[in-house]
C-alpha cells in the first residue's frame, strides 16, 4: 500500500470501558482495535528495535488503557498508555494495518507468547537502569 493510496481515518472514538479505539476510514472501513493490541505491536523503537529481529515481546498488557490521544499532523495519533508507554506513533496506514488484520496479529502474538513459555498476564521483567525506556514497562 503506497501512502497516496493509503486510507485516511474519518472518526477516532476511544471506548475507556471495552478498551478499543474505534476507527473509520474514507473507503468505509471501520474497525474496533483493542487497546491491548494496540499496544503490543506499537510502532515505537522500543517495541519494535531498530531493525529486524530485534521485536521486545510484550506482556502484561491486558488492562492497559489509551489515556491520552493526541494528533500527529494529519496522518497520524499518538496515544499514551496506562504503562507511561507514548512513543509510538500510530499513522492512518499503521491503524489500517491492525484494524484489518487483528486476527493474524492476535495468532502471531499467542505464537511469540507460547514460544517464550509466558502467557499475556506475564509481568514485564524490569529493564536494566541504563536502558532508556521513558518509563515503558
Amino acid at each position: 500500500m503506497t501512502f497516496a493510496s493509503s486510507p485516511r481515518a474519518t472518526e477516532l472514538i476511544v471506548h475507556g470501558a471495552s478498551r478499543v479505539l474505534e476507527v473509520a476510514f474514507d473507503d468505509g472501513a471501520r474497525f474496533r482495535i483493542p487497546f491491548e493490541l494496540m499496544r503490543v505491536y506499537s510502532p515505537s523503537a522500543e517495541v519494535q528495535g531498530h531493525g529486524p529481529g530485534q521485536a521486545v515481546l510484550q506482556t502484561g498488557k491486558r488492562d492497559v488503557e489509551i489515556v491520552a490521544l493526541e494528533p500527529v499532523g494529519h496522518y497520524a495519533v499518538q496515544p499514551t498508555f496506562s504503562d507511561g508507554h507514548r512513543s509510538g506513533i500510530y499513522t492512518w496506514a499503521y491503524l489500517y494495518h491492525l484494524g484489518s488484520r487483528q486476527k493474524e496479529l492476535w495468532a502471531e502474538y499467542e505464537r511469540r507468547l507460547a514460544e517464550a513459555g509466558v502467557d499475556r498476564d506475564a509481568p514485564m521483567p524490569e529493564p536494566a537502569a541504563s536502558s532508556g525506556n521513558n518509563g515503558c514497562r
